[in-house]
């Protein structure tokens, strides 16, 4: 076992505190939740940052036994590389999602309370907390209690407004949801019947190809790929991510699918339940979920449903990195390649969908709709989220100097080494008609309007400086590239093809 480095004890802060602060939120009442938020997002963005430092500084996981209760009896929590990054990635778009929220769900001096914001500032906290959960826990049945806090706490705020249709866009959410756990839970009890352990590290030692550990792989990846919405089984998500409230969208969109995706990389690349012949089967679905989504993005005719179908197909780049990673031909160094280029996907792809939503919520309150053909005139009028909004288009697109681009780069770049080159045309294709509805919606916006356009809502300045800033990190992720240190692969076990 590995030993406990300084700063360890940080973890469990790290992934309390944002429940602490739901629950001081919950009994100070709902005038007061928004400052509790706001008191609370500045700790965990520090923990978090803490934590990042003290990794990069060590070169070393950090890791804690709670109750110092060793694996297998006890539940450890530990923060790799990859862990950190997404911690504080995670940190700074609910820190981001906070400011750009404030003018929405605030408490104005002298009105009721709000249900709504109430419920809001505490789904965020707990939403943050189970995303916290998620990245630290280092055992099977945790990450299963970690994934359902996050569906619990994610798909409320999918109807926070009420409304018929996102109620009922919830509940699909929510069967497409318990249905991904029913089968992730089945998996469970088999490996620990034959294993003994559920510990990821343990179980890493102990896993051998056998049928009861196939059985379980393809129950617990199959429940996996229904909560990332991966092609055909993302039928729940255009509904709930465009029909929710913007901040909720931006969360939604930027980190809770991410979630279910990162628990399926710690199951494939650190358990070791990867198989070649799947992994196949897993690009081909996340092909088709690039070519699919993104040409239902080009038919959409509303901003929000444009943006939420680009979701489905960024998620679908995610899965291209498995049959790179676990390749019959496959070099270590190309695996490892290949990996870092799936998760600077998910971290780029994170960053530029939270500025889209954002951008696209506050278009969407300021005109009162957010039809794509009735948008001429609003980069006049909104400047700041328009550009917001190609800044973002343009690391999906995959343009230099974009953390989008080096994500891409390095996949394509196993793809050539490697001879598959299949994937190369579907990335470039896919590419291609991100472009096109990005350059559609930039084109309509700065066109002349027939009639002049009068906005229906103040635009709030700050909330516009928030998504511009997110933007503007998609793009400059790009020069994580000339970083001395690969962070990302700190504490995590060699990838072996």
């Amino acid at each position: 076992m590995e030993a406990a480095m300084p700063g360890s004890f940080l973890l469990p802060f790290a992934l309390m505190t944002p429940f602490v602060g739901m629950l001081i939120a919950f009994a100070v009442g709902g005038r007061h939740a928004r400052r509790v938020a706001f008191a609370v997002i500045p700790l965990g963005l520090a923990l978090a940052a803490v934590v990042a430092l003290l990794l990069a500084r060590s070169g070393e996981p950090l890791q804690y036994a709670l109750g110092a209760w060793a694996a297998p009896l006890g539940i450890r929590l530990r923060a790799d590389g990859l862990a950190a990054a997404m911690m504080l990635v995670t940190a700074l778009i609910i820190g981001a999602t906070a400011l750009y929220a404030r003018p929405e769900f605030g408490a104005r001096a002298g009105a009721p309370e709000s249900r709504t914001a109430f419920a809001f500032w505490q789904l965020l906290l707990a939403t943050w907390g189970a995303l916290n959960t998620v990245l630290l826990a280092h055992d099977l049945f945790t990450l299963f209690v970690a994934l359902e806090l996050l569906t619990f706490s994610a798909v409320p705020l999918v109807c926070l407004d009420g409304r018929a249709e996102t109620l009922q866009a919830a509940l699909r959410y929510l069967l497409f949801a318990l249905a991904g756990s029913a089968l992730y839970l089945v998996g469970v009890p088999l490996l620990y019947g034959v294993y003994g352990t559920l510990d990821i590290s343990l179980l890493a030692g102990r896993v051998q190809v056998e049928s009861t550990t196939v059985v379980a792989a393809a129950l617990m990846t199959a429940g996996l790929l229904a909560k990332t919405a991966l092609f055909p089984l993302h039928l729940w998500l255009p509904p709930a991510h465009a029909g929710a409230p913007a901040p909720a969208s931006t969360v939604l969109s930027a980190l809770v699918v991410k979630g279910s995706f990162l628990v399926l990389v710690r199951l494939w690349f650190d358990v070791g339940l990867a198989s070649g012949p799947a992994a196949q089967l897993l690009a081909a679905l996340g092909a088709g979920a690039i070519l699919f989504g993104n040409v239902l993005a080009l038919r959409q005719v509303r901003l929000k449903l444009l943006v939420a179908y680009s979701t489905v197909a960024q998620i679908g780049y995610l899965f291209l990195m498995f049959p790179l990673a676990f390749g019959a031909g496959s070099t270590a160094a190309e695996s490892a390649t290949a990996l870092s280029g799936g998760l600077m996907q998910v971290i780029s792809h994170a960053t530029a969908k939270a500025a889209m939503f954002m951008s696209a919520g506050l278009v969407y309150a300021a005109l009162g709709h957010d039809r794509i053909a009735e948008l001429a005139g609003v980069g006049r009028l909104m400047p700041m989220s328009i550009v917001a909004f190609v800044l973002g288009g343009i690391s999906l697109v995959g343009l230099p100097p974009s953390g989008g681009f080096l994500a891409k780069w390095w996949l394509l770049s196993v793809m050539v080494t490697t001879g598959q080159w299949w994937w190369a045309a579907v990335m470039v294709t896919g590419g291609l008609l991100t472009a096109c509805y990005v350059v559609m919606v930039a084109m309509r916006a700065m066109s002349a309007p027939s009639t002049p356009l009068t906005l229906k809502a103040e635009v709030p300045r700050a909330s516009e400086a928030v998504a511009l800033a997110l933007a503007v990190c998609s793009v400059l992720l790009g020069f994580v590239a000339f970083l001395p240190v690969d962070f990302v692969a700190i504490g995590r076990p060699a990838v072996l093809p």
